[in-house]
């Protein structure tokens, strides 16, 4: 590791950093520049150094002597990088003729491939809310299918609490060269490492509970804190609620998408909450006070005399609350006078007196046979 590397920078964040302030920015970092995802010249490269970054200071001791010496290998000095020419061709300092060759055919001496932090996989879960649920929010537990750490080695993928060990055939390389001669002369090639299969680790005693891999299937079960006024469609993330990462990398994130049932007798439009209410045509024309519902409980609403159908009166903060922003929206009712399909003879005749006073000549059509079968059925 060269002196000239800042690893802090690499992954921005201070050199008082918290494990966890490391973790999330290595996390945003690597699926940022993540080659499968991030096409731009330089986005491998930068991946890279990302991985190195975190692969030293996610490691007390490493970072402990990176931050003293400025190397996560300790003091350096005497010979070229420290270690003479008696390393060369054994795995350091130069870091050995493999590199040497990687370096001009593709990737280097850092681990490469499965060797790498991989953070875990990132989880989708669908959450049905009822109505009033997604208005006022609400504290639950979920429970989903997920690949955890090993609760037996917690993550080594190792017996007994040991610890997986750096290969002895590719030195944490996770490959091997392998030279072969053929009618063209002596050709090299990489190959994945038969140890290790490719982790850079070696595990003499496999954990019998997840067979070395570190990871098992798991049904996990997290408290859920709904905010209030989220609404259909949306979705929150909660940290490190996915699936395991592999090679130390953290846990994945968990979306939670939200499906709100419709309810009866409210709409949602934004923080604002709409309601229909009927009105008899005297009331309308009268004014009165009536009881209007809303999410909050029934309140007195005034219906000014006059009013005319459709009309919308504002309910002030009895909506949702608002997820960006502070406060709460309105209930708008929206008023439409109900008329009646079925009138008694006080009812017509005081209609009537009305259309008269009014100055209108009101010729009512009579009702159709089958409306007096009908009637008569139901006792009209």
């Amino acid at each position: 590791m060269a002196d000239s590397k800042d690893y802090y920078a690499t992954l921005g964040v201070s050199r008082d950093a918290s494990d966890d302030e490391i973790k999330r920015a290595f996390r945003k970092l690597s699926k940022k520049y993540h080659p499968d995802i991030n096409h731009e010249p330089g986005a491998e490269q930068k991946f890279k150094d990302i991985n190195e970054a975190y692969q030293v200071l996610s490691d007390k001791q490493k970072r402990a002597a990176y931050d003293q010496y400025g190397s996560a290998d300790g003091p350096q000095g005497g010979g070229f990088g420290g270690q003479g020419f008696s390393d060369f061709g054994g795995g350091q300092g130069f870091g050995g003729f493999d590199d040497i060759f990687s370096s001009f055919f593709g990737g280097g001496g850092a681990a490469t491939g499965r060797t790498q932090p991989r953070a875990g996989a990132d989880l989708q879960y669908r959450m049905d809310l009822k109505f009033e649920e997604a208005v006022f929010g609400k504290k639950t537990n979920i429970s989903y299918n997920r690949k955890g750490r090993c609760h037996v080695c917690s993550g080594t993928g190792a017996a007994n609490g040991e610890q997986p060990q750096t290969c002895s055939k590719c030195h944490g390389r996770g490959f091997v060269t392998v030279q072969r001669n053929t009618p063209l002369g002596v050709m090299q090639s990489r190959e994945t490492c038969d140890v290790c299969h490719g982790t850079g680790k070696e595990i003499k005693d496999k954990c019998n509970n997840c067979q070395g891999s570190g990871v098992e299937n798991e049904r996990h079960t997290i408290e859920v804190s709904v905010p209030a006024g989220i609404m259909d469609g949306q979705q929150m993330r909660l940290d490190n609620a996915g699936e395991a990462g592999e090679n130390g990398a953290p846990f994945g994130d968990l979306y939670i998408v939200f499906r709100v049932e419709p309810s009866s007798k409210y709409e949602r439009d934004g923080a604002d909450i709409l309601m229909t209410l009927d009105v008899s045509f005297a009331q309308a024309a009268l004014g009165d006070d009536v009881k209007a519902d809303t999410v909050h409980g029934p309140v007195e609403l005034k219906i000014p005399a006059g009013t005319q159908s459709e009309t919308k009166i504002r309910l002030r903060g009895k909506g949702a609350p608002r997820l960006q922003g502070s406060g709460t929206g309105d209930e708008i009712v929206t008023v439409r006078i109900h008329t009646p399909k079925h009138l008694n003879q006080d009812q017509k005749d005081a209609l009537m007196k009305f259309a008269a006073a009014s100055g209108q000549a009101v010729k009512p059509h009579e009702s159709s046979l089958f409306d007096k079968v009908r009637d008569a059925f139901k006792g009209k």
